[in-house]
């Protein structure tokens, strides 16, 4: 059995839908009551509800499984403790191996929530643990987010210079990486940068959504002190903000790339392009 924690997030779905496949048995770990029904109906075998904080959960969450995919909520101040306490949990058990969801470049700390992942990378290499970490890029998916104003205004509207440079990865196949890892072994004590094939300025994703849309699609800078209004009023907290903003200003000096080789090498094809991944779109 698997633990997946994060599970009701769309990482933590496409993980599960991946595992899934290849015949694996999930337990899913989600933080509300309401979010059990659906990761029921995706196929996991066993829901728990608990918080990562919360050492008595955890223990519980662990016993019996032989893997962990750990992942932490998205932008959480609380990220190193959590991934401490899921360390401890795993040694005290005796979990056979844990994979860490972590990000590309956590080196960078002017984005505190990657520099948050390289303390729990930290963390995880003095622990005694069978461990994998991923390095997963910014997902094609994010683009999802601002496709009502793609199709209907025609507008690509991002919060940082249209020249960034992004190394978008596919979640699919970051999903279909990490079944491989869980299921296959050579893979312990490995730290893998999954990025995509193709580092593009937001300028050539309008011009890659244009084609695939037929008609025109203009890349547009959104001023951070718009992004920060209408973060604020959907709800964000002041962390989540704040680390975001910071995110955004460092993607606009020095965007965010990486390299498509280990990527290719572990899913044994070539890695998705955007243009590919745009073209799965239902209802195009």
């Amino acid at each position: 059995m698997i633990l997946i924690t994060g599970a009701s997030g769309k990482t933590g779905q496409s993980v599960i839908r991946a595992l899934l496949a290849k015949g694996e048995t999930i337990r899913a770990l989600v933080h509300r009551p309401e979010q059990v029904a659906a990761l029921q109906e995706l196929g996991a075998q066993e829901v728990v509800v608990g918080d990562l904080r919360d050492l008595t959960t955890m223990m519980s969450a662990t016993r019996g499984v032989q893997a962990i995919y750990l992942i932490c909520p998205n932008v959480h101040p609380d990220e190193v403790a959590i991934g401490e306490n899921v360390i401890t949990v795993a040694q005290v058990v005796g979990v056979e191996r844990l994979v860490y969801h972590s990000v590309l470049h956590p080196q960078a700390g002017a984005m505190l929530h990657h520099w948050h992942k390289l303390r729990v990378e930290e963390k995880l290499f003095e622990s005694g643990l069978s461990y994998t970490i991923l390095q997963p890029a910014a997902y094609m998916q994010n683009v999802l987010g601002y496709w009502n104003q793609i199709v209907e205004q025609s507008i690509y509207p991002v919060p940082y210079a249209v020249e960034a440079r992004l190394s978008m990865v596919d979640l699919e196949d970051v999903a279909e990486t990490a079944a491989i890892i869980l299921t296959e072994s050579g893979h312990i004590g490995a730290i893998y940068e999954l990025a995509g094939p193709e580092a593009l300025s937001q300028v050539e994703v309008a011009e890659i959504l244009s084609r695939q849309l037929g008609r025109p699609v203009r890349a547009q800078t959104v001023p951070l002190d718009e992004w920060k209004r209408k973060a604020r009023a959907s709800g964000m907290n002041d962390y989540a903000v704040g680390t975001l903003l910071k995110m955004f200003r460092y993607y606009d000096r020095f965007g965010l790339c990486g390299n498509p080789n280990v990527l290719t090498w572990l899913l044994r094809r070539p890695a998705t392009t955007f243009a590919a991944f745009i073209a799965r779109i239902p209802n195009l």
